[in-house]
Order: structure tokens, then C-alpha cells, then sequence
């Protein structure tokens, strides 16, 4: 399977833990920045002759945030010149901010089959204080009109003051009103945002603090009948999020747009930050990319293997012996009987136990140690 991430950078302002390439108030610049995208789609397509793509993906920035005349024409554009599978999975973020009946019935037209809403928290305080856009309210007016659509809801932990109530309450009110699949991540200050000083005043949760948030929102999903299939996301049957498994699965995807980033053909490379930069290569007709490496065997193993064990499914042994031509229980036998309190493994592969998933990163930095 392989995927399409096309990055659209614009937003209505900056959120105080935002670490991503987004430009807040430049809507002087979205046409600018599309010619250019339409462009890169249009020369990267020759690579990508005889692939087929299973997935879509809007992100940002606030794709929402633009017209979505653009969102069409560039989902249209990438039709024409890409083999997309009759039954895609085409997703747009969405902030709550910015969500109208129109935009939604445009997206529907354009041939969007799922939406992916950046809640956050139903706290309005915590809102205000991330410089979100929207409110409680706002977001239950955008999920309202999302009623039998497929659409995901963002939900944060670790927040100022954060309690297991406050957790709970957010995600009681995204899947009261429709939400068929949640990912619920930590809050991770990044250096650089202006959160990131709260972070150093001690103004948020310390790590244990943030674990029993987190499995107390899982308990809550499970009683709602939502079911973690990934780290940090949890969906009722038949509603995963395909992108993010082929990401876990190292799947194939081509990123357009400022920053996106690819991994195609054993390659990863990726787009400058840089607008005007990439603007200027574009009109030049040079690919703007800045970053380029060939995956190592050793690295493309510590990926299959990290990745692979974020999920539920875990290590597929077969899958890892077709991969690298080896046995994984010959070669990590040892570790896996060190972890063996961590684990559950069986003849089929071996996973992460659930009550010690939040842990993931240690078990998996324990069992790659030396490699």
C-alpha cells in the first residue's frame, strides 16, 4: 500500500504547543503557495508511474482554513496524474474554528471520505490558554454537521492542571456526538513554543502524573467500545486510520508541499521549510528538497521493528523473516526473555502487553540496544 501527504501550511493563528511548519495570517500567500504545489504534484508524477495509492492526506497548518476551492482543485490534480484507488481513504484536518456545511459538502463533492477534527479538550480555559481557535461549543456545532460522516477527533493529555475527569470529559463529548475514532496524545512541550516555558516553570504534569491520565482515558474508550489499535490510537472496528497504518507499516508515501516529507523506492527525503525557498525552486522546476538519505538494512530494521511494536498487532514474525531473512526469536531471544514481563509473544510474533503500552519507547529502546 502506499500514501499521498499533501502539506497545506496556513492557519487563523498559531496553538502554544505548535512545533509544525504553519503560517498564521499570510492568506496573501495561499495562491502563491498552490501554483507552486500544483506544480510539484505535476513533476513528481513520473516517479510514481505503476503505483497505486490507497490513501490521501490533508495536514498543516489548518487545511480547513483555506477555501476549499483549493483542496478540490488539488485533490483533482492528483487524480489526473496518480493512480488512486477506487476506494481511497482521503482525509482533511480540520480545526472546529473553521468548519462550515459548505466546506464539508465541497470536501464530500471533491470525493473526501474522512475528516480528521482537532479538538483538543472540551476545557474552554485550556482552549483559550492554547490559543486554539474554537471552543467546546464550536466543536460541537462542527461535529453536528459531521453527524454519519467518518470522522477522527483529536484529543490531548497532559494539559495545565490536567485530571482524570477533564480526560474523560473530552472524550465523552467527542464520541457523544459521533466520533468513530480518537487519538489521544501526550502533550510534548517542543523547545521553541511558547508552552515550552510552562514546561520549564513546572506549570504542567509530570510523567506519572500524564501516565495515569492516559490509562484512564484508554479504560474509557475500551468501556465505549473503541478499541486502541496503535499507541495512541483507538477506533471502533473497521474505522483505523489506513494512512497512519501504512506509516506504522513502512508502507510507501510521496509528501507534496513545503516541508512534507516521503519514503519511496528505500529513499527518505524531504521538502525545505523554507516558503519562499520552495516557491523559487518550484518555478525553476527543481524538486525542493533538501534532505535525502538511503535507508541502511539496520535502519530499515530498528524502523519495522519501532514501528511495528506501536501497534497492536506487533512484531509479525513472518513478516520480519520475509523482510530481513532472518528469524527474529534466533537473533532476540535473549531480550525477549529480559522483557519477558513486557511482552506477550506466541508463535505468531510478539506485542507489547496492553497494560504496558505506555512504556512502549523503553521496551522498544531496550530490545534495540546494540544493534
Amino acid at each position: 500500500m502506499a500514501g499521498i501527504y499533501v502539506h497545506v501550511p496556513f492557519c487563523k493563528q498559531k496553538c502554544t504547543y505548535c512545533d509544525f511548519v504553519s503560517f498564521a495570517n499570510r492568506e496573501n500567500e495561499v495562491e502563491g503557495y498552490f501554483t507552486s504545489l500544483f506544480k510539484e504534484i505535476v513533476m513528481k508524477a513520473p516517479a510514481a508511474k505503476g503505483v497505486t495509492f490507497h490513501t490521501v492526506y490533508f495536514g498543516g497548518g489548518t487545511p480547513s482554513f483555506v477555501e476549499s476551492v483549493y483542496i478540490a482543485a488539488t485533490l483533482k490534480l492528483i487524480k489526473q496524474n496518480y493512480c488512486v484507488a477506487q476506494n481511497a481513504e482521503i482525509t482533511i484536518e480540520m480545526n472546529p474554528g473553521t468548519v462550515t456545511a459548505e466546506k464539508i459538502a465541497a470536501y464530500k463533492r471533491a470525493g473526501i471520505n474522512r475528516f480528521s477534527v482537532g479538538f483538543q479538550t472540551a476545557d474552554d480555559a485550556e482552549l483559550a490558554r492554547l490559543n486554539r481557535i474554537h471552543t467546546k461549543a464550536e466543536f460541537i456545532e462542527a461535529a453536528k454537521l459531521l453527524q454519519g460522516e467518518n470522522y477522527s477527533v483529536d484529543i490531548m493529555i497532559g494539559l495545565h492542571d490536567h485530571t482524570v475527569e477533564q480526560v474523560q470529559e473530552s472524550l465523552r463529548v467527542a464520541l457523544n456526538y459521533g466520533a468513530s475514532h480518537v487519538s489521544m496524545y501526550a502533550l510534548t512541550p517542543e523547545d521553541g513554543t511558547p508552552l515550552y516555558t510552562d514546561y520549564l516553570n513546572g506549570e504542567l504534569p509530570d510523567g506519572d502524573t500524564v501516565a495515569e491520565l492516559y490509562e484512564a482515558g484508554v479504560a474509557y474508550l475500551k468501556s465505549r467500545g473503541l478499541r486502541r489499535y496503535e499507541v495512541s490510537n483507538f477506533a471502533r472496528d473497521g474505522y483505523q486510520s489506513r494512512h497512519n497504518l501504512n506509516y506504522w507499516k513502512r508502507g510507501e508515501y510521496l509528501g507534496f508541499g513545503i516541508a512534507a516529507h516521503s519514503f519511496y523506492k528505500g529513499k527518505r527525503f524531504s521538502n525545505t521549510e523554507n516558503l519562499a525557498e520552495y516557491n523559487a525552486c518550484i518555478a525553476k522546476e527543481v524538486f525542493p528538497v533538501v534532505f535525502e538519505e538511503e535507508v541502511s538494512p539496520i535502519e530499515a530494521e530498528e524502523e519495522f521493528i519501532l514501528l511495528a511494536l506501536r501497534t497492536e498487532e506487533g512484531v509479525n514474525f513472518a513478516e520480519y523473516e520475509k523482510a530481513f531473512g532472518t528469524s527474529f526469536t534466533q537473533k532476540y531471544g535473549a531480550k525477549l526473555q529480559k522483557l519477558a514481563s513486557f511482552l506477550n509473544c506466541d508463535e505468531k510474533g510478539v506485542r507489547i502487553l496492553p497494560e504496558k503500552m505506555y512504556v512502549q519507547d523503553g521496551v522498544v529502546a531496550e530490545l534495540l540496544a546494540d544493534l
